[in-house]
């Protein structure tokens, strides 16, 4: 239905796209409001990016990409994504809407860019609940491994059948948690979150203490330089290392995505984003240099650009550093950190899945809540069997699966983040000149930070043609992360004109309007 916005009365004045931008509230979709607080939101942001889980995948392929300069890297990519974390407090502000980056970016460029734009965010975070499935599982069996001491079953993991079977039991039992609504889903995050980030900072402790120590083979003593992004090897490399380094901050728009959810939905969730960025790059970069000054960037021993450390960094080096018994909480760490955001890495998917639903722009099977848990139990219960079919198949095509997707990932999270950066700059395009506040958090940053993250792709998909990048593994000749990012993206091209011939009044832009005056006092 086409909204008609009323005329104006005396005294009142128009305004395109102040406040709420379009001419009606977000759409109710009978979610629990109200329910998350300020901390609840901040610490489902941190829970879902989950921090430990990201450094322990994440640390050694970007020493393989950029050296001692890691943590130059690690502040590059998180200077982007505090340029568009800006663009969603705002959009946030004018519509609070848990479709997020589909609702907005149609509201801005029109029901096609939109519904790329939610397919980008839907299929990122299957790559993501499919490698926390992975990470949870292999930590499993270590666990076990090493409370037992039996190797039998520290290598279980290694038998292909077992983990996948593994791994579809942790995704059945996040969804089933999820299943069961914000209540459930907040109840045991501060636990986890609070134990995963203790643990990390005991670990950043006893690594500086060591490597100050001196004797350790392999370490190195600390340098600015590690900070400054011009001396990395070639902007390849750089490139390459930022794309690693912008999946280490993805996940932080949960926090958003459950604003319909969240005391006071307009600034509240906002500010959450902006608290979990800044406590990701502390973590980050002190962990960073922390792991560096220990094990050093060679390829030999405890060097963290060794294959046998890169793959599973804190695997490695959990008991030189911490110790055999200390050791062990560090894998427990690793375990509650992918088994939190396992969880809470649903509420995106299937909140955004529900928004697109209630809009039309999918089945409207999707659309509905859980009458008791007040949860968008279609959408969680699609996005769960998503991500197992996915893990599933793209186990068996693909050697290092976790190396592939998470490459694969940094091109999705480029492609929906900026996309939603750009859209908030033409969103708020009659309010640019107003203040000088407005021009800067509503235009120049989100473009800035939509830019860096355009030509990031652009670069990430001329690069993951070759097999070189990634695991090496190819299809035809083509590197296979290539094939994941890039086919992924084209599925949704398919899916969205099958969609528009089921659904053809939201793609006529007559369900979620562009641009309605707006009333304002």
């Amino acid at each position: 239905m086409v909204h008609v916005q009323p005329r104006p009365r005396a005294g009142e004045t128009v305004r395109s796209v102040a406040g709420r931008d379009a001419g009606e509230r977000p759409r109710a979709k009978g979610l629990s409001g109200g329910s998350v607080g300020l901390l609840g939101s901040s610490v489902i942001g941190i829970s879902t990016v989950a921090p430990v889980y990201c450094l322990t995948s994440t640390l050694g392929p970007t020493v393989g990409k950029a050296g001692v300069q890691m943590p130059a890297v690690f502040l590059a990519g998180f200077l982007p994504m505090l340029l568009v974390a800006f663009a969603y407090r705002e959009l946030n502000k004018a519509l609070p809407d848990c479709g997020t980056s589909f609702t907005w970016t149609v509201r801005a460029f029109g029901p096609r860019v939109g519904w790329m734009c939610g397919w980008g965010l839907v299929i990122a975070t299957i790559i993501v609940l499919s490698n926390l499935a992975g990470v949870a599982t292999s930590f499993f069996y270590l666990l076990l491994g090493r409370l037992t001491g039996s190797d039998s079953i520290a290598a279980l993991d290694g038998d292909r059948l077992v983990h996948v079977v593994t791994c579809l039991v942790f995704i059945a039992a996040a969804t089933a948690v999820s299943y069961r609504g914000m209540t459930a889903t907040k109840g045991v995050q501060y636990a986890l979150v609070g134990l995963q980030l203790a643990v990390l900072a005991l670990f950043v402790a006893m690594a500086f203490t060591k490597a100050r120590s001196g004797g350790l083979p392999g370490s190195l003593d600390f340098s600015w330089t590690w900070l400054n992004p011009f001396e990395v090897a070639s902007f390849g490399a750089f490139t390459a290392g930022l794309s690693l380094s912008i999946f280490l901050f993805w996940g932080w728009d949960a926090c958003l995505t459950v604003n319909e959810e969240t005391q006071g939905s307009e600034k509240t969730p906002g500010r959450a984003s902006l608290i979990v960025m800044a406590a990701l790059v502390g973590s980050y970069l002190l962990t960073a240099v922390g792991a560096q000054m220990f094990a050093g960037v060679g390829d030999k021993g405890m060097g963290l650009g060794n294959p046998d450390t890169s793959s599973n960094v804190f695997a490695a080096l959990a008991e030189p550093v911490m110790g055999k018994v200390l050791g062990v909480l560090l894998f427990v760490a690793v375990l509650a950190s992918a088994a939190a955001s396992l969880q809470t890495t649903f509420l995106p998917v299937a909140r955004t899945v529900l928004a697109m639903s209630t809009y039309q722009a999918l089945p409207p099977s999707f659309a509905r809540i859980h009458p008791r848990f007040k949860s968008p139990g279609p959408a969680t219960i699609a996005a769960g069997a998503a991500t197992g079919v996915f893990y599933a198949g793209i186990s068996f095509l693909s050697q290092n699966v976790l190396v592939d997707t998470i490459y694969a990932l940094g091109l999705m999270i480029c492609f929906y983040y900026s996309l939603t950066a750009f859209a908030c700059a033409w969103f708020f395009r009659a309010r640019l000149r107003r203040s000088v506040r407005d021009a800067l958090f509503k235009g120049v940053f989100p473009v800035l930070g939509g830019l860096v993250l355009a030509a990031v792709f652009c670069k990430t998909l001329h690069d993951m043609w070759n097999p070189a990048y990634g695991s090496g593994s190819a299809v035809f000749g083509v590197g296979s992360v290539f094939f994941i990012g890039v086919g992924l993206l084209l599925l949704g091209v398919v899916l969205m004109e099958l969609m528009r011939r089921r659904s053809p009044a939201f793609f006529r832009g007559e369900v979620l309007t562009r641009s309605t005056p707006v009333i304002e006092d």
